[in-house]
């Protein structure tokens, strides 16, 4: 989608591990850490997550000479189908809440799960989403040779 109208972004993956390894990697703190940011550094004492309805996360990707955190609010958390949780970073007005990700995750086969991808709130730019776009699939290809090694 381009021009003003823009207001988030979709990303569908067909991910070559099981569900509950791709589900895993989205809620278990050194996966997250591990894939999150790309080729970024995620320091695991920079990282938090109370995978739970209403609990809180938040990350610090560090690169040379930056720190980006983000954080959120976990809204759902259906093991291990479907995760939707808030997304801000430092840029966002303490009075907005955020984007909301919804993520969720399709068996395929035992060894593939298909994971859409949602982040919507049209608190960016449509140059914002596209570079989030760009950013997001980073950290997919990230977690693709994440899921690849294990």
């Amino acid at each position: 989608m381009t021009g003003s109208a823009r207001e988030g972004i979709d990303i569908t993956r067909v991910v070559e591990a099981p569900r509950d390894r791709v589900f895993a990697a989205w809620t278990v703190p050194e996966d997250f850490a591990a894939w999150y940011g790309g080729e970024a550094d995620v320091p695991l004492d920079r990282l938090s997550m109370d995978v739970t309805p209403g609990g809180e996360w938040s990350v610090v990707i560090v690169v040379p000479g930056a720190e980006m955190p983000f954080h959120g609010v976990y809204r759902e958390v259906s093991a291990p189908e479907r995760l939707v949780f808030t997304l801000k970073d430092r840029s966002a007005p303490a009075d907005v809440e955020g984007e909301t990700v919804t993520v969720t995750f399709t068996e395929l086969s035992r060894k593939s799960t298909e994971m859409v991808f949602q982040q919507r709130g049209g608190n960016l730019t449509p140059e914002q989403y596209a570079a989030a776009e760009d950013g997001w699939d980073a950290f997919f290809d990230a977690l693709d040779a994440r899921l690849a090694a294990r």
